[in-house]
């Protein structure tokens, strides 16, 4: 008991900033700022407090999102599809005449036999070339196949019989582009001369196995890549770009978050559609601030940001060289009826947390009922002595 009065007695003299062996749900709304203040060391990264107000609150704004729109610059289709190597070739020859290279000879007068041979599949190697009979090995690859064909009957001009040749792609492997994860059949789907955009090729793949609000697309090309919400390609058209030939789509199942601690209604790991939600929502859904427990000037949404961000809230704030990711602290003063306009505009991000400190008077009310528990056994020992 003696030692408890003195921890008491300290609490009170010191003021309830001084006693740290209170019960608790988390730091309090000034032990998060003070924390701040220390100097980072090998075993303390630190972090920047700031307030959330209309300035930061346009920064956060303005962050760009990934966007396959912003990310990768011409959105019509694809040039003409060009032969490459690996592609399968049908080259087909029609003479005007029977009697020629690629024509049967007339063997009966009511016949006038047969004007056409067609050259069998023939895969294109690793040179470019194919070979067609009289015409020799034919550079066909980056070519289109009005273009081949053009070739064709000048290599067979003074050889064949007026010729005439259609070439046709049966198997176009150069011209495809490749999905794979979380679609019903992954393969290499091939791109049609229309075009086609990243959900035809997902609906030709089979289509998605995951929930839509789960997945993200990860479109890769020429060695950028880029990662969107499948939402986002379905609320906005443009997102829904072409795709081109040696393009690679990755859908990822990934399940956003977010961690509610302190004098919320709801302590648990929350989560939320991929398009995400607002620092508003976000409270709501952790269940509000109890009413006898949470300070409103002590709400705050914790992440990691990048220098760059952090530079735009504070330039003062000091960052080692290499350094590319920041703690951040954001404060809100929910007594402040315009920061709930401010939380409307702030996205909470996956692996956020959100943290509602207690208020002050809530250490004064454990320091009461710590008196009474003392104090009661006290008064029933003299009691029970009279």
């Amino acid at each position: 008991m003696r030692r408890v009065v003195t921890a008491l007695v300290v609490c009170l003299s010191t003021g309830l900033a001084g006693c740290s062996t209170l019960p608790g749900q988390g730091p309090s709304a000034s032990d998060v700022a003070g924390t701040a203040q220390s100097a980072p060391n090998e075993h303390y990264d630190g972090y920047l407090v700031t307030r959330l107000d209309s300035r930061v609150a346009g920064i956060l704004a303005r962050k760009n999102g990934a966007s396959f729109h912003g990310r990768f610059a011409d959105h019509r289709p694809a040039p003409s599809q060009v032969i490459g190597v690996g592609d399968a070739l049908l080259v087909t020859i029609w003479e005007a005449a029977a009697g020629g290279l690629f024509s049967s000879p007339v063997i009966d007068r009511a016949s006038p036999g047969s004007h056409t041979a067609t050259i069998p599949e023939q895969v294109v190697a690793r040179d470019g070339s194919v070979t067609v009979p009289y015409a020799g090995r034919i550079q066909v690859a980056g070519l289109t196949p009005p273009e081949v064909e053009r070739r064709v009957v000048k290599a067979l001009s003074g050889k064949a019989i007026e010729p005439q040749v259609l070439v046709t792609i049966s198997r176009n492997l150069s011209n495809s582009a490749t999905v794979a994860g979380e679609v019903t059949q992954g393969a290499r789907v091939p791109l049609s001369s229309r075009g086609d955009r990243i959900l035809d090729v997902v609906a030709t793949a089979g289509g998605i196995r995951s929930p839509v609000h789960e997945t993200f697309i990860t479109l890769t090309r020429g060695g950028r890549s880029a990662t969107v919400p499948m939402q986002v390609l379905l609320t906005s058209p443009e997102e829904n770009i072409f795709v081109w030939p040696g393009d690679t789509l990755t859908l990822t199942r990934s399940p956003q978050s977010f961690t509610a601690f302190g004098a919320s209604g709801r302590n648990a790991l929350v989560t939320f559609d991929a398009l995400g939600i607002s620092l508003e929502e976000a409270v709501a859904k952790a269940g509000g601030l109890l009413e006898y427990q949470a300070d409103p000037s002590g709400v705050f949404l914790l992440r990691s940001e990048t220098a760059e961000t952090v530079r735009a809230i504070d330039p003062s704030y000091p960052i080692a060289p290499g350094v590319d990711r920041i703690n951040v602290v954001y404060r809100v003063d929910m007594r402040d009826t315009n920061t709930y306009f401010l939380a409307r505009q702030v996205r909470v991000e996956n692996k956020d947390i959100v943290y509602i400190a207690t208020a002050p008077i809530n250490d004064l009310q454990k320091i009461l009922q710590l008196v009474q528990m003392t104090a009661s056994p006290a008064a029933t020992a003299r009691t029970l002595a009279n």
